[in-house]
């Protein structure tokens, strides 16, 4: 009987681990949800005004992102959805990240946009799309997007099947942070200068 509970213990164990690791938002058995203490809303709680700034506006002179997500937008809480849109200048580039929570599908509303990402078996998937064209990116591998153009700006819209996809750089995060800078060369086969370098350059 023992020998039992144990498998039986082990096994549920198993499950709820194995949940924990596939789950995105948890679904929710309401028709919306409402923050903590409140009670009463109205059509407000349901409307985002923040994207505004990007309508007839002349374009940033760096990469820029206007974000639709949880963090701006609490009606998106239990939805499973939210929306970055981004601003492409001339030339301009969205360096190396992964969303952790979410896919992403971006919709090349205007211009062109060198895009692509890299597969756990290290195999690069890049392309070129024009106005109009849509890509996705896989749940939480590393990827990036390009304005190759020196002379046109590009814009783009990206859905998420999460409230909170989360964003993390690749270069601040390895770079950036803590991380003692014997393991970074030792992890890059190069030296602690290097590093020291790549370091400097991101601070600055």
């Amino acid at each position: 009987m023992a020998s039992i509970k144990s498998l039986l213990c082990i096994s549920l164990v198993s499950f709820i681990l194995l949940q924990v690791a596939v789950s995105t938002d948890p679904d929710i058995l309401t028709d919306y949800v409402l923050p903590p203490n409140t009670t009463v809303t109205d059509p407000n709680y349901f409307t985002y005004t923040g994207v505004r700034s990007i309508v007839n506006a002349t374009y940033p002179t760096n990469f820029t992102v206007v974000k639709a997500t949880l963090n701006e937008f609490p009606g998106l809480l239990g939805q499973s959805v939210s929306y970055a849109f981004l601003e492409f200048p001339a030339g301009s580039l969205n360096p190396l990240h992964i969303h952790p929570r979410a896919s992403e599908l971006l919709f090349v509303i205007h211009g062109s946009l060198q895009v692509g990402f890299v597969d756990t078996k290290n195999t690069l998937y890049n392309q070129t799309l024009e106005t109009g064209d849509i890509f996705v990116f896989p749940k939480g591998l590393v990827h990036y997007q390009y304005n190759s153009n020196t002379t046109q700006p590009a814009l783009a819209v990206s859905a998420f099947g999460s409230a909170s996809a989360g964003t993390q750089s690749i270069a601040n995060s390895v770079f950036n942070t803590t991380i003692y800078e014997g393991i970074l060369a030792e992890s890059f086969n190069t030296s602690s200068d290097v590093i020291e370098h790549i370091e400097s350059g991101l601070k600055g």
